[in-house]
């Protein structure tokens, strides 16, 4: 097996398609020898900057074609491209470019990050960093550092356990086609959205993405480019089918051959409705970690004969176990403990945190949930976000799944409030597209959850509660209202 870097692969797609299109941000495309000359110009750029291998460039932009150029300047160099949210409060991005040790930050304002080196939004190599000699090949010690933890006051980076190298026969992953187009309407700053961009870019995949979420204009860049596989996360999904029918079923998605759902439990219904609209075929589901120490794939078929799963295990392990850490048997709710197959060669590292262990080298994300007789992963929720409601225990995605299930709710979030009796006391945010009281909603409820789990009280919020990669700060919000 030879290993190629992924600044050589990158560089081999502009020599051997050079006029083919690489990166559509919305407004603007460029081919894969555009691509190629503005990464390499942007790394000549950093490198008179000072920026050298091994250095962390922490990059806090919007979506754009600089975005991703500015990923592949790192891996030219061998910088490690260290993503965060441009919507980070300020205590909290100053946090991760402390414990990243940032050399630089691409998308900051100069002088807001201390003694940092900023580049702000829009800056661009100078017209020299587009002349020169070839860049020697260098390799990224990790190819990425992502940030996570960010919801509990304590943010971490989770450093990727390869560095930026792949084999040169590689199969493409989640599905890609080097003749295709990726769909991507989430930020990249999460790792999802992340990995999928990169993953398309190695294979020589479009990268069809959007700057900001909306449903409609989703739709619109799939027909005009024939994109053939598409990352969402259920947020996505449900303002997509939210969208009225008319204006749904008139855009041409037939070149939709996977969409790829994760990043948050997806109900239900709205999941049997993207196959019924799409096809089974067409949906894939998958569960893991940042980290990467295992993950379950589930196709539509597949769920259609386990519905509710995330699927079996594709890469490591997984097993449920009790507070003891005892293994449980099939059917009983645990914590979801994870490894990876090969313990010599970790995934990750982290940077500001420990990970939680038991005895074997198994892992836990803080994830609930069960398995069944046939090894099928069920999630129930969080273990932080769940609610011990008069001794029962309540997870807030259940209640927030059959929320959402009514056509008057756009998206819900479900949080506990401390009660003298029941212990927690479940309180539900509703973001409405259209009129709905407290009582119908409780009616609505009362045909789909047990009484106790209903929330006793709403608060209806005219803005959306999850950020376009489906994620809530549900501390911050109960926070917020607490005394």
């Amino acid at each position: 097996m030879t290993l190629i870097s992924y600044a050589a692969k990158l560089s081999g797609h502009a020599a051997t398609k050079p006029d083919a299109l690489a990166v559509t941000d919305g407004t603007r495309t460029v081919t894969w020898s555009e691509f190629e000359s503005l990464a390499t110009a942007t790394a000549r750029g950093f490198l008179r900057l000072g920026i050298s291998s091994g250095d962390y460039v922490t990059v806090t932009m919007r979506n754009s074609i600089e975005y991703l150029t500015t990923i592949a300047a790192c891996w030219k160099i061998g910088a490690v491209p260290q993503p965060v949210s441009f919507m980070a409060p300020p205590r909290e991005a100053q946090a991760i470019v402390e414990l990243a040790g940032s050399k630089l930050v691409v998308g900051a304002e100069p002088g807001a990050f201390g003694g940092v080196l900023c580049l702000a939004e829009g800056w661009a190599p100078d017209a020299a960093d587009y002349e020169g000699d070839p860049l020697p090949d260098a390799m990224s010690d990790p190819w990425k550092a992502m940030t996570s933890g960010g919801s509990t006051g304590r943010p971490k980076l989770i450093l990727a356990g390869e560095p930026s190298r792949t084999a040169t026969d590689a199969v493409p992953l989640f599905l890609m086609n080097p003749d295709g187009a990726l769909m991507m309407p989430g930020p990249l700053y999460h790792n999802g959205p992340f990995v999928w961009s990169c993953a398309a870019l190695l294979a020589g995949t479009h990268v069809v993405m959007t700057t900001k979420f909306d449903a409609e204009t989703t739709l619109r860049l799939i027909e005009e480019h024939g994109c053939d596989v598409m990352y969402v996360v259920p947020t996505m999904m449900q303002r997509i089918w939210r969208l009225p029918e008319a204006v749904r079923t008139s855009y041409d998605v037939s070149s939709l051959r996977a969409v790829w759902h994760l990043a948050a439990p997806c109900p239900p219904w709205l999941k049997h409705a993207w196959i019924e609209w799409l096809g089974a075929s067409a949906i894939f589901e998958l569960y893991g970690g940042t980290e990467g120490q295992a993950a379950t794939i589930i196709t539509g078929n597949e769920w259609l004969a386990h519905r509710g799963s995330v699927g079996r295990p594709s890469t490591g392990e997984m097993k449920i176990v009790d507070e003891s850490g005892t293994t449980l048997p099939a059917g009983d709710i645990g914590e979801v403990f994870m490894r990876f197959a090969d313990p010599a060669k970790p995934t990750y590292r982290y940077i500001g945190a420990e990970a939680r262990t038991i005895e074997g080298g198994w892992e836990s994300l803080g994830d609930m949930g069960w398995m069944d007789a046939d090894g099928y992963l069920y999630l129930s929720d969080r273990k932080t976000d769940m609610l011990l409601v008069g001794g029962a225990n309540v997870y807030p995605a259940e209640i927030e799944s059959a929320l959402e299930e009514h056509e008057a709710v756009q998206s819900a979030v479900v949080i506990g409030f401390p009660d003298e009796d029941l212990g927690s006391r479940p309180h539900a945010l509703v973001h409405a597209v259209a009129s709905v009281t407290e009582d119908q909603l409780r009616a609505f409820l009362a045909d789909r959850l047990v009484r106790y789990k209903i929330p006793r009280s709403f608060e209806f919020v005219d803005a959306p509660l999850r950020d376009d990669a489906g994620k809530v700060r549900r501390s911050a919000l109960r926070d917020a209202r607490l005394p």
